[in-house]
């Protein structure tokens, strides 16, 4: 991405601590290469390319939405596949889904916002992508016992220029 009038955000729910790290690990011993520069995370809108002078317009539009949406529980627990369609293994969703799903489609009401689909929203956390059928096979068995539950209180834009780790620009408070 050479444009500077273009830039790549994506907006996520970060899974805390000790989860978060745990997942990410995880990832990284099954070979996928993602893991070194995506902490876990549910996503909320995927990587998007959009006009860098638009981003204080985006800021604003993500200030209006996590300030209408309050907090939410979200409980991880046990393991999923998008096989055979892509090769993705998740953490699973057990409560905080309707929430996540809200805010993704709020999020992409924004004009600035503009994103094609391949596939409808599933909030989840990706565990393993693009590895080997028996990398993917263990992660799936590994974590199909994961359970984890927290509060979500904000959600963060990220940027990334192209290389090297997602960066995150700012978090939204929850119902602030």
């Amino acid at each position: 991405m050479s444009d500077p009038a273009v830039t790549r955000i994506g907006v996520a729910i970060d899974i805390p601590e000790p989860w978060g790290s745990a997942l990410t690990r995880r990832r990284a011993e099954a070979g996928d290469p993602q893991a070194a520069w995506t902490p876990a995370h549910v996503t909320l809108l995927g990587p998007t390319e959009v006009a860098a002078d638009a981003l204080p317009a985006i800021e604003k539009h993500l200030e209006e939405i996590a300030s209408a949406q309050p907090a939410f529980t979200v409980h991880l627990r046990g393991t999923g596949t998008f096989r055979p369609v892509t090769d993705v293994v998740f953490v699973a969703l057990a409560q905080g889904i309707s929430e996540c799903e809200l805010l993704a489609e709020a999020i992409t009401r924004s004009e600035d916002v503009r994103r094609d689909t391949r596939f409808p929203y599933h909030p989840h956390v990706t565990v393993a992508q693009d590895v080997p059928a028996g990398a993917l096979d263990a992660v799936f068995e590994d974590l199909a016992g994961f359970s984890a539950r927290f509060e979500v209180a904000s959600f963060t834009l990220f940027s990334h220029g192209g290389e090297g780790p997602w960066r995150p620009r700012r978090d939204f408070p929850l119902g602030s």
